[in-house]
C-alpha cells in the first residue's frame, strides 16, 4: 500500500514514516495541509494518515475538502487532542479513525492494516491465489506448505498483485502503489522485481503464476 503521511513536525514525520516503511508501506510526506490537499488529489494513495495542527490548512479542513471534492481516500487522524469534542469533530470533518499522540507505532499499524481490509472490502488477512498464499498481518507468504522469504519491497509488489488479481496492472500503476514519489520513473526496476519474484514463487517445475500482459503489464493468476 502506499501511504501519505501529512505532518508538518519533521520529527514526527520521519518517525511514522519510517515505521511504516519498515513494515513495507510506501510512504510520502506533506508538511502542511495544501500539500496534503494536492498530493491526496493527484496520487492514488491507499491512506492517508493526518495531522490535525498543521500550518496553512489544518488537518479537520484538509479532510473536508478532500471529501467536498469526492476524494474517498480512508483517513487516520493524528492530534495531541484527546478530548471527546475534537473527536467527534475529526470523524464528522470525513476521517475514518482517530489516534491520539502520544501513541504505539504498533497500534498505528494495527489501525493502517484494519482500515485497508475495510476499504478494499477484506474480511481477513488472507490473500490467496490458487495455492499462493499472503497473510498480510504477519507478513509471510507460503506457496502449497513452501514458505517464501521475501524482502519488504518484495511483499509489497507481490501484495499489489494479488490484490489486484485477475486483473493486470500497468508498470506506471506499480510504481505509484510500491515506490515513493521521488522514484526515477524511467527506471527498469519494476522488471527486476518481478523478475525476482518468479525466481521465488515459482521455481522450476512450478505452475506459473505472474504472466507478463503485453502492451500492458503483469498479472497474477
Amino acid at each position: 500500500m502506499r501511504i501519505l503521511v501529512a505532518e508538518d513536525n519533521e520529527k514526527v514525520a520521519n518517525h511514522v514514516a519510517n515505521g511504516l516503511r519498515e513494515a513495507s508501506y510506501t510512504v510520502d510526506i506533506a508538511n502542511d495541509g495544501d500539500d496534503a490537499v494536492w498530493m491526496a488529489e493527484t496520487t492514488p494513495y491507499d491512506i492517508i494518515v493526518m495531522d490535525v495542527m498543521m500550518p496553512v490548512k489544518d488537518g479537520f479542513s484538509a479532510v473536508k475538502q478532500l471529501r467536498r471534492k469526492k476524494v474517498i481516500t480512508p483517513v487516520i487522524m493524528l492530534t495531541a487532542r484527546g478530548e471527546v469534542e475534537d473527536r467527534v469533530r475529526g470523524l464528522d470533518s470525513g476521517a475514518d479513525d482517530y489516534l491520539t499522540k502520544p501513541f504505539s507505532m504498533v497500534e498505528l499499524l494495527a489501525r493502517v492494516r484494519a482500515l485497508g481490509r475495510r476499504h478494499k472490502g477484506e474480511v481477513h488477512n488472507h490473500i490467496r491465489v490458487q495455492n499462493l498464499e499472503l497473510d498480510i498481518s504477519m507478513r509471510s507468504a507460503k506457496r502449497g506448505e513452501r514458505e517464501i522469504e521475501l524482502t519488504n519491497r518484495e511483499f509489497a509488489l507481490l501484495e499489489f498483485l494479488m490484490f489486484s488479481s485477475p486483473r493486470p496492472v500497468s508498470k506506471t500503476a506499480i510504481l505509484e502503489h510500491v515506490w515513493d514519489q521521488y522514484f526515477d520513473s524511467s527506471s527498469n526496476v519494476v522488471n527486476v522485481y518481478v523478475r525476482h519474484l518468479r525466481e521465488k514463487i515459482q521455481p522450476e517445475g512450478e505452475e506459473p503464476l505472474i504472466h507478463t500482459v503485453r502492451g500492458v503489464g503483469f498479472v497474477i493468476r
